[in-house]
C-alpha cells in the first residue's frame, strides 16, 4: 500500500506563490509517474500536471502553463508544485495522486489553496 500525503497549502492574495509537496510513503517507487489534480469550488476535480517517473518529462494543463512548475525529489520520495503568479481562479482543493502503471492508484486527502483578489 502507498500514503500520499500534501502539504503546503495556504491563503495567498493574486499574484503570489505557493508550493505544494507531496510525499509518498509505504510500498512507493520512483518509477511511479506522479501528478497535481484540484478540484475547484463546485466544479469538478481536474487535471493540471503529470511529471514522468525519474523525472525526465513533464505535462501540464493550459490553464497554468508557463505558472505552475512540478519536480520530484526521489530521494525524499517526495513531489513538489511550485505555483505562481496565482489567480484567484487557481482557488480549490489540490490533490497528488501516483500512478504505477496506467492508473492513478494512490490519492492525498487534499490541501485547500485559497487566492484572494
Amino acid at each position: 500500500q502507498v500514503q500520499v500525503l500534501e502539504s503546503g497549502g495556504g491563503l495567498v492574495q493574486a499574484g503570489g506563490s505557493l508550493r505544494l509537496s507531496c510525499t509518498l510513503s509505504g510500498r512507493t517507487s520512483t518509477t511511479y509517474a506522479m501528478g497535481w489534480f484540484r478540484r475547484p469550488p463546485g466544479k469538478a476535480r481536474e487535471w493540471i500536471t503529470t511529471i514522468t517517473g525519474g523525472g525526465d518529462s513533464t505535462d501540464y494543463a493550459n490553464a497554468v502553463k508557463g505558472r505552475f512548475t512540478i519536480s520530484r525529489d526521489d530521494a525524499k520520495n517526495t513531489a513538489y508544485l511550485q505555483m505562481n503568479s496565482l489567480k484567484p481562479e487557481d482557488t480549490a482543493v489540490y490533490y497528488c495522486s501516483a500512478r504505477p502503471d496506467r492508473t492513478w492508484s494512490y490519492w492525498g486527502q487534499g490541501t485547500q489553496v485559497t487566492v484572494s483578489s
